[in-house]
């Protein structure tokens, strides 16, 4: 019996929708890496781009276990001489882009190369409710419903 390798002509790419409004950031970032990259799925081919397309709503409404929202700092460089700044994730989910904090979970659990900037461009996320891709009528996936752990109150 030979291993089986996907040929392009093989791969399905589904739509899903996510709500991530309570739900855990790290918890939901590491199911949406998983489905990016195809890993939910029994013709997985690590060099191939087999994963589905996400978007996420309401990522603004994450939720940060302990003091996450105060302690948990995301640096960037100006590329000047003692250019570092850093945010705190609470400033960043109260500010213009809360998204991002969403976008930078996910980013950081797929690999960094060609294929990971390929499958990461499957990625859309919403701060609010609303988002354009109701055309290809994506899938509503309940991750806040797959273990009570996911989903956290204030």
């Amino acid at each position: 019996m030979k291993t089986f390798s996907a040929k392009p002509a093989d791969i399905e790419k589904k739509w899903l929708l996510v709500d991530a409004e309570g739900v855990v950031l790290g918890r939901l970032a590491s199911q949406i890496a998983l489905i990016l990259r195809g890993k939910h799925k029994p013709i997985y081919t690590p060099h191939m781009d087999c994963g589905d397309n996400v978007v996420v709503v309401n990522a603004g409404k994450i939720h940060l276990t302990g003091k996450k929202t105060s302690d948990k700092i995301y640096y960037r460089h100006t590329g000047y001489p003692g250019g570092i700044k850093s945010r705190t994730a609470g400033e960043i989910l109260a500010g213009k882009h809360p998204e991002r904090v969403v976008q930078k979970a996910i980013e950081r659990m797929i690999p960094h190369g060609p294929l990971g900037r390929r499958q990461l461009k499957n990625l859309r996320v919403y701060a609010g409710p609303e988002h354009p891709h109701e055309a290809q009528n994506p899938e509503v996936l309940d991750i806040a419903g797959k273990n009570p752990k996911n989903k956290r109150s204030a």
